[in-house]
């Protein structure tokens, strides 16, 4: 095995996790999020001579599994959640469980009502943990736009969950 083929097996390892959570949150079923992560390696390791700085290989990846999701779309016309599933496993859970999944489903609706130029990049940004100029890169806008983007992005959130907004006080 070539230095290469070592180097981008250790990238791939390394960002796994965040291209299956990324594709996950894309298309919202396990199997097609393996599918992508897989499709976008693959394309990946094609056009590795392409990758010009090694510190920004992790956000090149998440751009090919963003394409590759573009392109499954436009091939199937997007797939539809399947909500039986989610139904039997609320339907499995204790309640503390539940309690947790609630929120966690409010916050879910909360965030798919925000519009998709704000959510895709909180979901970068909190799920992700991607810097600024790395979502810039991922989504191929500036870096000024995509902070005020995701500033948006939480102020919205807050007045669709009704979070009030915490106000500093001073105590000097």
């Amino acid at each position: 095995m070539d230095n290469k083929h070592k180097q981008f097996e250790a990238l791939v390892r390394a960002c796994s996790s965040d291209l299956y959570r990324y594709a996950y949150w894309l298309c919202k079923q396990s199997s097609l999020a393996e599918d992508l992560v897989q499709e976008a390696c693959l394309r990946a390791w094609k056009s590795l001579h392409t990758l010009q700085d090694v510190v920004s290989a992790r956000a090149w990846l998440m751009t090919i599994v963003r394409n590759e999701f573009y392109r499954h779309c436009k091939k199937n016309k997007r797939l539809v959640q399947d909500w039986d599933e989610h139904i039997d496993n609320q339907l499995s859970m204790s309640s503390y469980q539940k309690d947790a999944a609630t929120d966690i489903m409010a916050l879910r609706q909360a965030i798919e009502q925000l519009p998709g130029e704000y959510r895709e990049l909180l979901v970068l940004q909190v799920d992700g943990g991607f810097s600024g100029d790395e979502m810039a890169e991922i989504t191929g806008i500036s870096r000024n736009t995509v902070m005020t983007r995701v500033f948006r992005a939480r102020q919205k959130l807050r007045s669709i969950l009704e979070i009030p907004e915490i106000k500093k006080v001073d105590l000097s």
